[in-house]
């Protein structure tokens, strides 16, 4: 009973706690509704004031539209307006226009008029003429006893003599003229071209004498009874001579790079002191290979330095052969180096491609590094050489036409041409011996006394001027211009000379009298 008694008082106290709970539950779920409500109430709020907003932004933006589309509309009628009177005026200037071609129209009817009038007038004039003319011809036949004929071809006689002269003397204007367009323009290039030519090109140093330390090395170097002077002389393929001059040996031969072989054999011999027949044919060899690597990295340098791509080993190696040979006492080397920078300066300033004037001028005297071994001109040997190594035929053809043996098939021969004879006619450049130079002189004067009229010839100025004396009798003015234009054509197609000549005809009359 008691334990009844305490679970209905625990099942009422349960009772309690469970009604208090739903009581504060419920309480909490009202506050939170109230709290919800105002929550969408604020919303809902908020919402209505953004609409309207955006409501008065929507009207603003549409008045402004409607503001802009006005102001366009107002401006495309200002246009229209004006496109409207354009139009007007041009309809009236139109308008005027045919009127004012009706008139010419009017105008030139009355004109033709007046012309089919004189025509019919100056037609009957011309059959008077007519017959006036033919009685004059017949008048002057009886008169001057010639007839039509040949009264005609006296006139055209004279008629050709004067037309021959005239035509002489417009020839001599033209030349004077484009001579002088030519030089200026030549002068513009050449002149470009040397300010551009700025490359430090060093001559290289190819000496024939040898300094000694001192006297007594001769005699080493001689040897007993001659041996090593000897085996020196046998293995260089030089001649070494040693005469009075104190401490200097002379290394004579023709063969460039057998010299330069020569020479730093007995520079390492005389420092290394070492001075014997086995030595000596040592130090030769060693000395021929390094010539022979020294060739090879010559012509690398000079295609490096002018950054030429596909060229041929060949080439390179005739190139750094060019480097131990001279022409005119000019190293052929710089030379071509020298030929391949003005063309292509040239190229540059005429518009054409600059890289196959380089490499024509550049190669243009390749021959000459085999020229011993292979017969015939260095042109067409340098020609065939590149031919068959692969190179651009506009450069085989500038190879083999720089000396005008073959016909040029490009504009980068002529070219070539005009950068050797650059290179060529530098003072200092080229020394050319006695006797070639007295060879020259006298075919120079020997061409100018073959043309008739000739009195006196003379070679000046080292061959650059031909001064001729005409006999003032049987030329005159005129024809003496004509004289020098054959004469300096002769010499062209006769002579190969770098640079120009001049020929200078003088024609004078000497009246001489005595007073006694």
């Amino acid at each position: 009973m008691l334990v009844i008694s305490i679970i209905g008082i625990l099942m009422l106290a349960a009772g309690v706690i469970i009604f208090s709970y739903s009581v504060w539950q419920h309480r909490n779920s009202e506050e939170a509704l109230a709290d919800t409500r105002r929550k969408l109430s604020e919303l809902k709020h908020k919402i209505e004031s953004e609409q309207r907003e955006a409501s008065l932004k929507i009207k603003d933006e549409l008045y402004n539209k409607r503001r802009e589309f006005e102001d366009e509309m107002r401006k495309e009628r200002l246009e229209n307006d004006k496109i409207h009177k354009k139009i007007n005026d041009k309809f009236d200037e139109l308008a005027k226009r045919e009127q004012r071609l009706e008139d010419f129209r009017y105008e030139l009817q009355h004109k033709e008029r007046d012309l089919s009038r004189k025509q019919d007038t100056l037609h009957a004039s011309e059959t008077k003429i007519k017959a006036l003319y033919a009685d004059l011809i017949a008048k002057l036949e009886q008169t001057s006893r010639m007839s039509c004929d040949e009264a005609k071809k006296t006139l055209l006689e004279i008629l050709e003599s004067e037309v021959q002269l005239a035509n002489n003397k417009w020839i001599a204007k033209v030349e004077d003229e484009a001579r002088h367009t030519a030089k200026e323009k030549s002068t513009q290039l050449l002149v470009t071209a040397m300010q551009r030519y700025v490359s430090d090109l060093v001559t290289p140093h190819t000496a024939g004498v040898v300094q000694l330390p001192n006297d007594d090395m001769k005699g080493r170097i001689i040897g007993k009874e001659g041996r090593n002077i000897k085996a020196l002389e046998m293995a260089t393929g030089m001649e070494f001579v040693i005469g009075d001059t104190p401490e200097i040996i002379t290394i004579s031969g023709f063969n460039p790079i057998r010299r330069e072989v020569a020479h730093r054999a007995l520079e390492r011999l005389i420092a290394d002191g070492r001075i014997n027949p086995t030595r000596i044919e040592e130090t030769v060899a060693q000395c021929e290979r390094e010539i022979e690597e020294a060739i090879i990295e010559y012509g690398k340098n000079t295609i490096l330095e002018f950054n030429l791509q596909g060229v041929h080993p060949e080439i390179i190696e005739l190139l750094g052969k060019l480097h131990f040979r001279t022409s005119y006492s000019q190293n052929v080397l710089i030379h071509c180096k020298e030929v391949g920078i003005f063309a292509r300066m040239l190229a540059e300033e005429l518009g054409l491609d600059p890289q196959i004037a380089l490499r024509a001028g550049l190669l243009h005297d390749i021959g000459k590094a085999v020229t011993a071994e292979i017969e015939g001109p260095h042109a067409i040997i340098g020609a065939e050489i590149a031919k068959r190594c692969g190179e651009d035929p506009r450069v085989v053809n500038a190879i083999a036409a720089h000396h005008e043996e073959v016909p040029f098939t490009s504009i980068y021969g002529a070219l070539v041409v005009i950068a050797d004879t650059i290179s060529a006619s530098r003072p200092g450049a080229r020394r050319e011996t006695y006797s070639a130079y007295i060879k020259r002189l006298e075919k120079l004067e020997e061409i100018g006394n073959s043309f008739e009229g000739v009195k006196k010839v003379y070679a000046l100025q080292a061959g650059r001027e031909l001064r001729i004396l005409v006999e003032e009798d049987h030329l005159d003015d005129e024809r003496s211009r004509i004289l020098a234009r054959d004469i300096a054509a002769r010499v062209e197609q006769e002579m190969n000379f770098p640079g120009q000549i001049k020929i200078n005809v003088i024609r004078e009359k000497r009246s001489i009298e005595y007073a006694k």
